[in-house]
């Protein structure tokens, strides 16, 4: 408990500083002014005010407001690793003059989103913007978000309304009536273009695949055996760093590398929490993963691997930070995980030129059964994630200019400005109107200080997935052809080229006429749960007796003899009143679909 405190208390001083925001409902423009303002390297001129009008910051460069502009800085806190940008960015300049707003981004990695969060509604310290994944509804539930009904309901914020339909608008809603955040990931526009993929998969480094011909991998025994066997022949890198065959986080929540595996591996979709089967569509039944003979398969697998010396031995006491250093250093030949928790190295890799040598990743969609177990590891449907968002805090000075930025965010003008950058010095466009980088241009755009000093995505800040209303071109660099294979290192453009894919999705080959029902995805329900229910405080208990067994269980001496512990602390949990509220949530969304 003392150790528990005094990390509270290190939170809600880390959080005052960096935030510097008001109290609960409370506008406090001072606080703002005094701690966040003060921390700023550009020279300010802070004009006369009194603590009841928006603080207003220029800069002495080129690129600063004229006077007639005001500039506000508001303050955003994430939990996702992303690239900090520098005071002055030229981007971020130009988007401030345009809008009048300036966000100064903290990403929050070191402690849990839970933990942080509750510093912050015990501090008083709140940032203007926050995005946070299911513990969002702390802030919702304890009257810290602004509701967004109004503004959606108003002209003025058409493009802010036009992210979503108006039934998916609806997802959005509260028990109380209103709106408090939106996914700023899932909106679409214009025709699909995606080429990425951000989701989870078993992840394996492309000069693996080159050293073995480029073969296709299917199945569990497939993917470890490929990576034994190039393990074997190279057991250090040449910069002399030993070669960690696999890992995986088990991390606070983050513990999703290890332990969801089995869903996938029988071919369902990500639902997060629970199976959906629809082996019978009239009666959709409410399955558990964490009992089924491919969860058992699997994590003896992991054991197997254990004990062959392929896993890393530290996996599972490893914090965050550890774990971007083992597979920035490219020691790293294979992970479970979501992209976007380890995207941050790509940048790195192409600095160190490891993307030169063969470390970059490529997903696979692994399946229990080759041949027999269809694939749903990617689902191509506009499904909506309304379980996390990005919402604007009751300790915000000014929720108008904030809804005017949120909205400002998705015009076109902008959103080239985040994610193209400036025309002539970014990209060209040729004589049909297509957008297009030289290969200067990409360099710099892999260059870390170039895009720190001038690149200003603003990338947990709403944004659009599709086409540009010109009908051209994407909306993001990475989705447009051209680009999308221009700035692809050789070792990883080969083995595209070797397999015939034409996007990161086609890796996982997930079945694409596969739809998803009204009820996907299922975690949005279980995310909200808490330990005031029963059926809430039998998911706690799930996921805590996991954290707890399934580390044990992958490093048993007696596999069998541990599992069995596993499974018998796991029913001690009554996981029953969880999937009879799960299977009850399923059937409310079939009749409201």
């Amino acid at each position: 408990m003392k150790r528990f405190l005094v990390k509270l208390l290190a939170v809600i001083l880390g959080l005052a500083i960096l935030t510097g925001c008001g109290a609960k409902k409370k506008h406090n423009a001072k606080v703002f002014r005094d701690v966040v303002l003060r921390t700023t390297t550009t020279t300010e001129i802070e004009p006369t005010q009194t603590d009841d009008t928006p603080t207003t910051v220029y800069s002495d460069s080129n690129t600063s407001a004229p006077e007639d502009t005001e500039i506000i800085d508001y303050t955003f806190v994430g939990f996702a690793p992303n690239r900090e940008i520098k005071d002055g960015n030229v981007i971020q300049e130009m988007i401030a003059q345009a809008t009048g707003v300036r966000v100064k981004e903290n990403w929050i990695t070191y402690t849990s989103q839970d933990e942080a969060i509750g510093a912050m509604m015990a501090s008083g310290q709140l940032p203007d913007f926050i995005e946070a994944r299911s513990e969002i509804q702390q802030l919702y539930e304890n009257d810290y978000l602004v509701p967004w009904d109004e503004f959606l309901e108003d002209p003025a914020y058409s493009e802010l309304r036009s992210m979503y339909s108006d039934k998916q608008w609806e997802l959005f809603r509260r028990d109380d009536g209103h709106i408090y955040w939106a996914n700023a990931y899932g909106a679409q526009r214009g025709e699909p273009t995606a080429r990425n993929y951000n989701g989870q998969a078993f992840w394996i480094q492309v000069r693996v695949l080159e050293e073995a011909g480029y073969p296709l991998i299917e199945t569990l025994d497939d993917y470890f055996t490929l990576i034994e066997d190039f393990a074997k022949r190279h057991p250090k890198n040449e910069d002399g760093v030993d070669v960690i065959p696999y890992t995986a986080m088990c991390e606070g929540w983050r513990y999703y590398c290890v332990e969801n595996a089995p869903y996938y591996l029988d071919g369902y979709p990500d639902d997060g929490s629970v199976i959906v089967n629809t082996d019978d569509p009239e009666h959709l039944k409410i399955e558990d993963y964490n009992i089924t003979p491919t969860a058992k398969m699997y994590f003896k697998k992991l054991n197997e691997i254990a004990k062959s010396g392929l896993l890393d031995p530290g996996f599972a006491s490893m914090n965050y930070d550890t774990y971007i250093a083992k597979l920035s250093s490219g020691a790293v030949l294979g992970m479970c995980d979501r992209h976007w928790d380890f995207s941050i190295i790509d940048d790195e890799f192409a600095a160190k030129g490891f993307d030169k040598l063969g470390y970059s990743y490529v997903p696979l969609g692994l399946v229990a059964n080759r041949g027999q177990t269809k694939n749903k590891w990617h689902t191509y449907s506009s499904a909506v994630d309304t379980s996390t968002g990005i919402a604007v805090t009751t300790s915000c000075y000014d929720y108008q200019k904030a809804f005017a930025f949120l909205n400002s965010c998705l015009t076109q003008e902008i959103h080239d400005l985040r994610f193209w950058g400036i025309e002539g010095e970014d990209y060209y466009v040729d004589d049909t109107g297509s957008f297009y980088r030289t290969d200067d241009m990409r360099v710099k755009w892999q260059d870390a200080d170039y895009l720190c000093e001038h690149s200003c995505v603003y990338p947990a800040f709403p944004q659009w997935n599709g086409t540009s209303v010109d009908g051209i071109n994407a909306m993001k660099p990475s989705e447009q052809e051209s680009e999308f294979f221009s700035s692809m290192p050789d070792p990883l453009k080969n083995a595209f080229e070797a397999y015939g894919y034409t996007s990161y999705c086609d890796w996982l080959r997930s079945e694409k006429d596969f739809e998803p029902g009204p009820w996907y995805p299922m975690y949005t329900y279980s995310n909200m749960m808490d330990t005031t229910t029963d059926y809430g405080l039998s998911w706690i208990k799930i996921t805590d007796v996991k954290h707890e067994f399934l580390p044990k269980v992958i490093f048993a001496k007696d596999f069998e003899k541990e599992w069995q512990n596993y499974m018998d602390s796991y029913a001690a949990c009554k996981p029953e009143l969880f999937l009879n509220e799960m299977q009850a949530e399923l059937e409310r969304r079939m009749n409201n679909g």
